[in-house]
């Protein structure tokens, strides 16, 4: 029988692979655990403003600038999910046609993105 932590760890993994390329990941922080923390920990926190900052701004040039930034960050890290939803941002402003369904994509997927990392590395919300 494996103790919690073991438990803990592998769930904390699982959450993470699910979330992220963990592979790709490792190619760009070239397998440095300390980088891929720093990075990961840049990108929720980046997310996170970004997000904030998509919902403040009215132009649709800004926010497509903004979209466009967080699609970048997320492919640098694999956050797949959280890349194609803001692709689709960033299309949906750019056409400017409403973005409240790809902007709840994008929370949504964010959310899920930094629960993985805040889990993985027991980081405070």
């Amino acid at each position: 029988m494996s103790s919690i932590m073991e438990q803990y760890e592998q769930r904390a993994g699982a959450s993470l692979a699910q979330a992220i390329d963990v592979a790709h990941l490792a190619r760009q922080t070239l397998g440095d655990r300390t980088l891929e923390r720093e990075v990961l920990e840049l990108f929720r926190r980046q997310a996170r403003i970004l997000l904030f900052r998509f919902e403040a701004l009215t132009n649709p040039a800004e926010r497509s600038q903004i979209a466009h930034t967080l699609k970048g960050s997320a492919r640098g890290i694999g956050a797949n999910r959280v890349a194609l939803a803001a692709e689709e941002l960033e299309r949906a402003a750019n056409a400017g046609e409403p973005t409240g369904k790809a902007l709840a994509e994008v929370a949504e997927s964010i959310a899920e993105a930094t629960s993985a990392i805040e889990l993985r590395f027991g980081l405070d919300r």
